[in-house]
């Protein structure tokens, strides 16, 4: 079981990257290009918003069935001097919901603008902050550790 969602998080944070990068370029674009909002970029939001609250919740069960999650008791107070450890429970998890929170609220509040630039200007900025924080916490090195 733990084997699967390993694999399901793994494969399904390409998919959330590559959504939320073109999600994020395509506003920055469109935002500095004064083009107009349209539906895909609505559609392309909301999608982004979608994959990532999934990513979230696979992430969520992963973090709780996961073997590392007993690292907590073992090492008790020293989880934050383990660099591995430290990662993996507190920085990843952390970092990765403070995106998602951005991707929540750059979405909630494009939808209050009134105007294209400003939709676009807002998606653009919460939507790359989150990608880039999410770029930060990804184990790179570590998966096969």
């Amino acid at each position: 079981m733990y084997e699967i969602i390993l694999s399901l998080h793994s494969y399904w944070a390409y998919l959330v990257l590559i959504v939320i990068t073109i999600t994020a370029v395509t506003a920055i674009v469109k935002a500095l290009g004064d083009k107009e909002y349209e539906n895909n970029d609505f559609r392309r939001g909301l999608f982004s918003l979608i994959v990532s609250h999934i990513q979230l919740l696979i992430g969520l069960v992963l973090y709780f069935i996961s073997p590392r999650f007993e690292l907590w008791s073992e090492l008790g107070g020293k989880v934050m001097s383990n660099s591995l450890a430290r990662l993996y429970l507190v920085e990843h998890p952390f970092v990765n919901i403070i995106a998602i929170a951005l991707i929540t609220m750059g979405y909630s509040k494009h939808k209050r603008k009134l105007t294209s630039k400003a939709k676009l200007k807002t998606m653009a900025i919460f939507y790359s902050s989150a990608l880039i924080l999410l770029l930060s916490r990804i184990p790179w090195g570590t998966w096969l550790s």
